[in-house]
């Protein structure tokens, strides 16, 4: 499923109205009965009390036509109206007009009293104050009533998304309503499903409201969910070598658990060999835990990390493997430093390139744009504000768009690792990804995350489709681990010994929707 920004979703309209001759009531129509599709679904209608909230916009005119639907199905309504209803305009103004015909009160709040009352006794509230066009910090009249709203407990439908949060980037605009339940209209919107907008959102419904795949699917529109992908199936006459050889870079004194979690989290999402070329000292160390890693013991700089001497045979070694991953836990050490900058340049394979190793190539973007073969960088916020030269503040008011120029400027496949991890490819194309936990936040999580990207390209997904697939499962297991265990307290061992479960899981779903996580419902 596509994913539009407030401008998208403008033009979308217009097209629709000016292009397709769909009448503007016809969408506002459509968009208050299918809020009202989620209110009978998740309250039921005929007899029960609603409050609905409306602004002076259209998402205030889709909260009018919610209240004549309840009122047509037996439901108990009262419209507060925010702002001067002289003011409507258009169809929204149209569909008030035909609500004032009909024994429902509607009433302009002047004082937060005026609305207290009718919302401490209602059975669902609407939220239609704002809509996705919002602009500005909330304050005054507005700000009152948003915060006695998440005070009173009553629960929230929201229409479009919740008031207050900004549809491009999912920031709180001062305030925020917090929402039970959102439905969006034509496509889901950036804020929709970015922190913090999501976590103010509640379940997560969406209505085309009747427009045609030409505009909900159009190439125009460069960002989607990250959709699981159906996976290769296991020849049953394979060897190890039929699932993927690769090359694990990493390691350095007092960083141990970084080349273990990378590695063997290959072989637990169903990759076939991994090497790992890690310092000598640390080498039987982690052999006691992760003895189905083969190991390759490296020369050691005086700080016990990746000596420069080792560059010829890690080159060689990575010539011959399907895939290497260079930087977890390799440190900061100047020689180990360069080391990587020069194995970057030179390795003539798929490569992934996290923690310390991204700290290398910051202000060397050459060495990635001269790379020939497929290059997948996985940072977070911080490492993504030292690669772009962006402060952590630019990135979150835009990261869709910084991180989709970053991926065309350094011709990388590119993982902004957080909540709900975005994927950046070369051609421009942007994947929200929705599994995965705050457990997540952990220690090592990443380092099992370059592993599964690693063994879905060993399992034959193209790098891209690898990348994608990869960071899905790997939010997947993490869910899995959360629901048997909790979030509190979730390691990265938790999530490697969930890969298994988790790709079994894919196997027997065979690519399922966008939504099958459960945080999006088509209606």
């Amino acid at each position: 499923m596509k994913i539009a920004t407030v401008e998208q979703m403008r033009s979308m309209d217009r097209r629709a109205i000016e292009t397709l001759g769909i009448p503007e009531m016809i969408l506002m129509e459509n968009a208050g009965l299918a809020a009202v599709a989620v209110l009978d679904r998740e309250t039921g209608i005929a007899g029960k009390r609603f409050t609905v909230l409306c602004g002076i916009g259209n998402n205030g005119g889709d909260g009018f036509v919610v209240a004549r639907v309840i009122h047509s199905r037996g439901g108990r309504v009262k419209v507060f109206a925010l702002g001067d209803t002289g003011k409507l305009q258009g169809a929204a103004r149209t569909h008030f007009q035909i609500l004032g015909k009909l024994p429902v009160p509607v009433t302009r709040v002047e004082a937060l009293q005026d609305i207290r009352r009718d919302v401490l006794h209602a059975d669902r509230i609407v939220d239609a104050l704002f809509g996705t066009g919002l602009d500005r910090e909330i304050g005054g009249l507005y700000r009152e009533v948003i915060q006695f709203l998440n005070e009173s407990g009553r629960p929230v439908l929201s229409l479009d998304i919740p008031s207050g949060i900004n549809g491009d980037n999912g920031a709180v605009m001062g305030i925020a309503v917090r929402a039970d339940c959102t439905v969006t209209y034509g496509l889901p919107k950036i804020g929709n499903l970015l922190y913090p907008g999501h976590a103010y959102g509640g379940r997560l419904y969406v209505s085309h409201i009747s427009f045609p795949p030409a505009l909900t699917a159009g190439e125009a529109l460069h960002a989607e969910i990250n959709a699981p992908l159906a996976l290769p199936p296991r020849a049953p006459d394979g060897h190890k070598g039929s699932f993927g050889e690769a090359l694990f870079i990493a390691g350095a004194k007092n960083y141990y658990g970084a080349p273990y979690f990378a590695a063997l989290s290959f072989l637990k999402a169903g990759g076939g060999y991994a090497r790992l070329a890690a310092p000598a000292a640390i080498t039987p160390f982690i052999a006691q835990k992760g003895s189905e890693i083969v190991f390759l013991p490296q020369a050691e700089t005086a700080a016990g990390s990746l000596a420069l001497e080792n560059k010829a045979v890690l080159l060689e070694t990575a010539a011959r493997m399907d895939f290497t991953v260079i930087g977890p836990g390799v440190s900061l050490a100047e020689e180990t430093q360069a080391l990587v900058r020069e194995l970057a340049g030179a390795i003539e394979t798929p490569l992934l390139i996290d923690g310390d190793g991204l700290t290398a190539l910051v202000g060397h973007p050459e060495i990635l744009r001269g790379r020939k073969a497929p290059t997948i960088l996985t940072p977070h916020l911080g490492e993504m504000s030292r690669i772009t030269g962006k402060s952590a503040d630019e990135l979150r008011r835009d990261r869709l768009g910084c991180l989709r120029d970053a991926a065309r400027d350094l011709a990388a496949t590119i993982v902004l690792k957080g909540a709900h991890s975005l994927i950046g490819t070369p051609e421009g194309r942007v994947f929200v990804n929705l599994t995965g936990n705050a457990g997540m936040a952990t220690a090592g999580a990443g380092d099992v995350l370059t592993g599964a990207i690693a063994a879905m390209h060993g399992l034959g997904l193209a790098v891209t489709e690898a990348v994608r697939q990869g960071v899905y499962l790997h939010g997947l297991a993490g869910d899995l681990a959360a629901a048997e265990i909790g979030m509190d307290g979730l390691t990265a061992q938790d999530i490697l010994e969930a890969l298994p479960r988790a790709l079994k899981a894919e196997r027997d779903a065979g690519g399922a929707s966008p939504g099958a996580d459960g945080k999006i419902t088509v209606i």
